[in-house]
């Protein structure tokens, strides 16, 4: 796609906390322009501290058609307090890296816990209604969007032609999110943090979000990307992730199938580390999830099982890549270093991911 064309569309610049938004932040309609997408690119943790910031060139250099910020995208410092966080976002709007991309690339964004606030947080903390705030105003979203007057800032947007849609869906992975149980063996391996926990109490997503994906998912849509901050399929740790509330994963691919919506690729950071991902236990298709996170700073020292990771753990700093080929129906999952170099990839026929007619 011409990156004139989204711009004309009303898509260009402005992350709107989920939804793709004209150079430096106006606000599109629910559908994209006429023509599909080829490229988008994903990444998150951004840590507007770090004079380093080498991956925006290579980001670029790509010419992606749309960007996705994942979570984290700037990192408020702990104990939180408001002006840490606005001081946050007075960084990151210096940052020229970050500004060239908001200018020339349209762009989508959602949050996760450092851009929230607070580590690892969820319904419980306090101040998420004023975070939120300045979240919407650093995104430059209008007035009138929805996220402007509904609780979360969870967004959906559906880009292209019939045919050659790309829907992509930015969940809310905090605002609604119910208290983790805590391990009982701190830093053990697959226990380090938390434990999977089966209260059908606990939620993930909150009924009013639930509701709302439901009826994303009904959308005809080729691609659908499914961005969710916090990791979906995988499996093999105790950090944060799905898996550990099993009922709301559980849900989350049962809402997949009910809707009979094919397509779907899951979209994460987080975990300060690049990896590649594959599920098919209680899936209706084979589910492909991409973690990319690594704008400024990786775990270098990762080391976990994965049960279902396609690969090793990229932990240099890296970005992600969705390539669409529409001729050959087929994507391309791929994670990049700073030199634009493929460290891990992942063909897939869009047959893969087509389990209704």
């Amino acid at each position: 796609m011409k990156r004139r064309e989204l711009l004309a569309g009303g898509l260009a610049l402005g992350a709107l906390g989920g939804c793709a938004v004209p150079a430096e932040g106006s606000a599109p309609g629910a559908t994209g322009p006429a023509s599909p997408l080829r490229r988008i690119a994903f990444d998150s943790c951004f840590d507007q501290t770090q004079q380093q910031q080498p991956i925006w060139a290579p980001v670029l250099a790509d010419r992606p058609d749309l960007f996705i910020f994942g979570g984290d995208n700037v990192y408020c410092g702990m104990p939180y307090s408001l002006a840490k966080l606005r001081r946050a976002y007075a960084q990151a709007a210096e940052s020229e890296g970050m500004a060239r991309l908001r200018r020339s690339v349209p762009h989508l964004a959602i949050w996760d816990d450092h851009d929230m606030g607070v580590n690892d947080g969820g319904a419980d903390f306090p101040f998420k209604s004023e975070a939120k705030a300045e979240f919407l105003d650093f995104w430059r979203i209008a007035a009138g969007d929805p996220r402007r007057t509904r609780d979360g800032l969870y967004h959906a947007q559906v880009f292209g032609p019939p045919g050659q849609r790309v829907q992509v869906i930015l969940l809310d992975a905090r605002w609604f999110r119910s208290p983790w149980k805590v391990t009982d063996r701190r830093d053990a391996p697959g226990k380090e943090r938390y434990l999977p926990d089966p209260d059908p109490g606990k939620t993930m997503l909150g009924e009013v979000q639930w509701r709302w994906l439901e009826a994303q998912l009904a959308q005809p849509a080729q691609v659908r990307l499914i961005v969710s901050g916090i990791q979906v399929v995988t499996d093999g740790h105790g950090w944060e992730r799905w898996g550990n509330f099993p009922l709301e994963r559980r849900r989350l691919y049962q809402s997949i199938a009910e809707a009979r919506a094919n397509g779907v690729v899951f979209l994460s950071g987080d975990r300060h580390i690049g990896a590649l991902y594959r599920e098919t236990a209680g899936t209706p298709y084979p589910f492909y999830e991409m973690t990319a996170s690594g704008i400024t700073h990786t775990w270098r020292e990762a080391a976990e099982d994965g049960p279902n990771r396609l690969g090793a753990l990229f932990t240099e700093l890296h970005y992600g890549v969705v390539d669409i080929d529409w001729d050959a129906r087929a994507l391309r999952l791929a994670i990049k270093d700073t030199g634009g170099a493929v460290q891990r990839s992942r063909s897939i026929a869009f047959q893969e991911l087509e389990a209704f007619s």
